[in-house]
């Protein structure tokens, strides 16, 4: 630490032009950079939200709530698919305005704002996906099991068994439990990683801005 202390004050005294460009050749080549991973992060978020719309044009879910004739579970269902559209878009909005912001800032310490603000909006826009997909696995369990005129006989058949009713709740946990992990997994991987390489820029800004 005192090593280090020393040579942030050596460069600090020192004020001949290669210090100066050293510094701030360094500066952008990190705004670079940093541009470069939001504006991935704006990429990915829009081909995730993309192809999950595409992938619902293929998934039928119109004759199971036709069957359930609870009209009011499908306005809930209605109700939680245009709340998802809207709530990523806003996500989508957040990073393009991340990504512009970072594109244009010029003063380090802005900068430096920008990434930790950007880093936050991921975080917000992960937890939240992974917080659906919990939600939206335990709607669909419920509206197929309680809704559904052709799973009467396996209602009967846990409604007399608490033994298999104790069972289908293990598997339902399960199965909810591998999705989040599957999307957990996922989203460490990908956006992760994007953000790593971001702190690590913010860490580099805080080495040249003291």
């Amino acid at each position: 630490m005192k090593e280090l202390d020393l040579l942030k004050k050596d460069w600090k005294k020192n004020s001949d032009s290669f210090a100066q460009i050293s510094e701030t050749e360094i500066y952008k080549m990190i705004h670079k950079k940093s541009s470069s991973i939001v504006k991935w992060i704006l990429i990915i978020s829009i081909l995730e939200i993309s192809l999950s719309t595409f992938s619902n044009l293929f998934i039928n879910t119109d004759e199971v709530l036709q069957k359930a004739n609870h009209p009011e579970i499908l306005i809930i269902v209605e109700f939680l698919t245009y709340f998802n559209y809207v709530v990523a878009f806003i996500f989508v909005l957040l990073f393009y305005k991340n990504y512009k912001t970072i594109s244009t800032t010029i003063a380090t310490k802005s900068l430096m704002s920008s990434i930790l603000r950007t880093r936050k909006t991921v975080q917000y826009y992960v937890w939240y996906n992974l917080a659906m997909i919990v939600v939206s696995s335990i709607l669909s369990f419920f509206i197929v099991y309680l809704y559904n005129p052709d799973m009467e006989f396996l209602r009967d058949k846990l409604a007399a068994s608490g033994k298999a009713m104790f069972l289908t709740c293990g598997i339902l946990i399960l199965v909810i439990a591998g999705f989040f992990g599957l999307f957990w997994c996922f989203y460490r991987l990908v956006y992760g990683i994007l953000l790593r390489r971001l702190y690590a820029n913010y860490k580099e800004l805080k080495k040249i801005d003291f």
